[in-house]
Formats: C-alpha cells, structure tokens, sequence
C-alpha cells in the first residue's frame, strides 16, 4: 500500500482552480508503484484476473477484426494506450477499496466506479473519443501517404523484418507521431482518472493536476510511460495472453502513482 512521502510538495497555481498539491518522486518510486500494485492483485485475484481476462480478450477481438487493414489495426493497436486509463477505472475501485481494509466488492461492482463523478468520466471519455478519431485519421492518411502501392494486405506484413526494413520512412514518422499524442494523452491521464474516481472535481481541475504532476516530475513520469508501453507491448506480443496479468498490474500501480503524487485531502 502506498504510503506517505516526506518528499517536497509543489502547490500549483492555475486561474479558478483549487488545484491539490504535488508530490516530488524519484526514479525509483515506479517501481515501488509495481510492487504495490502485484500486492493489490494478489490481494484481489480474482477480480482482478477477471477483469484481467475479459479487457484482454477485447483487445485481441478489436485487433483481429481489423487484421487486414493495416491503417486501422495500426492505430487501435496504438491507441490501446489511450484507453487503458478509462479501462483501469475497475483496478483503482478495487484498490480503493484495499487502502481502506473494505470488504471486496461484487463482481460487477468495479463496473460502477463511473457513478461517483458520472460528468467529469463522461466528459474525458467524450475528449478520447475525439483523440482516438483523430489518431485514425493521422494513421490513414500517413499509410495512405506511404504504403499506397507497397502491396501490404495486412498488419501481419507490415510487421515482418524485410517490411520494416523498406518501409524505416514510414516507421520512424508513425512512431514520432503516435508518440507525441501518446505523451500528451499520458501526462493528462497518468493521475486524472485515479482522481475522478476517487473525488468529486471537474474534468478540468483533474487534467491541469495530471499534466502538472507529470511536469513537476518529469523523469520519473518518462520512466513510468516507458514502463507502461514497455509491458504493454509485451502483452501484445504474446497475442493479449500476458495482458491479461499486465493489465491489472499496471491499473492497480496506476492507482498507487496517484495516491503517492498528489496531496491527500
């Protein structure tokens, strides 16, 4: 369980906001994140391995459906990162609940964590939505632009060494692109969602604190988003299989990051 940290506390100023303060972390703390959150899966494994399982098997549904359009099985593959932070509202119910010694919830119940900030949830939800919209739109046009021709029928081409190897151009440019949106999506989302889950503020006050902590600490936020994609990609390349155990880990850390970055009330 996270505990308290008598590391500095920033006190961010924003116009009209009553922003909580931030904590300072070190590098080593997201590793201490993972730490407290295998403990919070262990704690509740089958809820978590449930879940676990199910947003696993969506994921490998979504990617084989679009298998054999390279720009749209490209960017849900991608834009798997975007949306795991609304997907592990379940992993930080869950240890909310663990935090305060509570009985563990029903199976379904994790499912309601939206009920407690119903406008705010809605609200980030709809600004994915419009990302993941205009991350499609970027990766068409930039397959469009490159691979028209190449005679690439599927996502499994694209990914052999020979195809890479011919298409560096492509590759470099995809992945710069998807990595400033990554970053961007990232630094809004890393403690903004644990926040609309577990207090009543606006969808506003919970994007400035997220993109705060994640510039107040930067090195230990890259290394977090590093470790994030770094287990995730390996959940996808084994096909999902591990995303079923990765996926819980990283929602359940997520939610100690949060609790160990900004201010208790």
């Amino acid at each position: 369980m996270s505990t308290h940290t008598d590391h500095a506390v920033f006190h961010p100023q924003a116009a009209r906001m009553n922003l909580p303060g931030i904590r300072a972390v070190t590098l080593d703390q997201p590793f201490r994140w993972l730490r407290d959150g295998a403990r919070d899966m262990l704690k509740a494994w089958p809820l978590s391995l449930f879940y676990g399982v199910v947003f696993a098997l969506l994921g490998y549904g979504l990617l084989q459906a679009a298998w054999d359009k390279p720009h749209l099985a490209m960017a849900l593959t991608s834009g798997f990162l975007f949306v795991a932070p609304v997907l592990a509202t379940v992993f930080y119910s869950i240890s909310h609940r663990i935090e305060h010694h509570h009985k563990l919830p029903h199976l379904f119940a994790p499912l309601l964590a939206w009920r407690t900030n119903p406008a705010s949830l809605g609200l980030y939800a709809l600004m994915l939505v419009f990302v993941l919209s205009v991350w499609e739109r970027i990766s068409a046009i930039l397959v469009g632009l490159f691979l028209n021709g190449s005679g690439i029928g599927g996502l499994g081409e694209l990914l052999t060494l020979d195809a890479v190897s011919r298409h560096a151009d492509f590759m470099l440019i995809y992945l710069a692109f998807g990595g400033v949106l990554a970053l961007m999506v990232f630094s809004l989302s890393v403690v903004s969602l644990p926040m609309l889950v577990h207090r009543k503020i606006d969808f506003a006050t919970a994007l400035v604190t997220s993109f705060m902590a994640t510039r107040l600490n930067f090195p230990a936020m890259l290394l977090w988003g590093v470790i994030i994609a770094a287990l995730i990609a390996i959940g996808m390349a084994t096909d999902f299989i591990a995303m079923a155990v990765i996926f819980p880990l990283l929602g359940h850390a997520s939610w100690h990051a949060y609790r160990e970055m900004v201010e208790r009330e």
